[in-house]
């Protein structure tokens, strides 16, 4: 069971990024989903989650700004992220919900 997370890049203030997580060896529409992510010297936090039913969660910050949504046909969940702030840089990772399963991490970079 592997998560693969791409789609990150640079990007200027005010413009958008989608950021992809792809698994295999599983279904993602059996599991919950979530993003995280970690700036420089600051600890991983949670972005988004969105259960199995498709309830969504967003962090206070990116709140109106970021969509999480699944796309079964390509067994991903994809992080849709407008309106970037510089404050959004850091490294975007994906998870298996309640466990130690995350993706390597896309370098998000927005330029004000």
């Amino acid at each position: 069971v592997q998560l693969q997370a791409s789609g990150g890049g640079l990007a200027q203030a005010g413009g958008s990024l989608r950021l992809s997580c792809v698994a295999s060896g599983s279904t993602l529409s059996s599991y919950a989903m979530e993003w995280y992510r970690q700036a420089p010297g600051k600890t991983r936090g949670l972005v988004a989650r969105i259960s199995i039913t498709g309830v969504t969660y967003y962090a206070a910050s990116v709140r109106g700004r970021f969509t999480i949504s699944r796309d079964n046909a390509k067994n991903s969940v994809d992080l849709q992220m407008n309106s970037l702030k510089p404050e959004d840089t850091a490294v975007y990772y994906c998870r298996y919900y309640g466990t130690d399963i995350w993706g390597q991490g896309t370098q998000v970079t927005v330029s004000s």
